[in-house]
C-alpha cells in the first residue's frame, strides 16, 4: 500500500467512538461485578444440571 492511499479505518470509526463515548442518562446501569457473578452462577447451574442428567 502506498503512502498516498488512505484505508479509511480511523475515519470510518470516528463516528462510533463519538457514539459510544456519550453516556445516556436514561440508560440502564449494571455493575460489571453482577454480570460476572451471573455468568459464574449460570455456569455452575449448567454443570449441576449436566451432573444430574447422568
Amino acid at each position: 500500500m502506498s503512502s498516498g492511499q488512505n484505508s479509511g479505518g480511523l475515519m470510518s470509526s470516528a463516528g462510533l467512538v463519538r457514539y459510544f463515548d456519550a453516556e445516556d442518562r436514561n440508560a440502564i446501569r449494571v455493575d460489571p461485578r453482577s454480570i460476572v457473578a451471573f455468568g459464574v452462577f449460570f455456569g455452575v447451574l449448567i454443570m449441576v444440571l449436566n451432573f444430574l442428567a447422568l
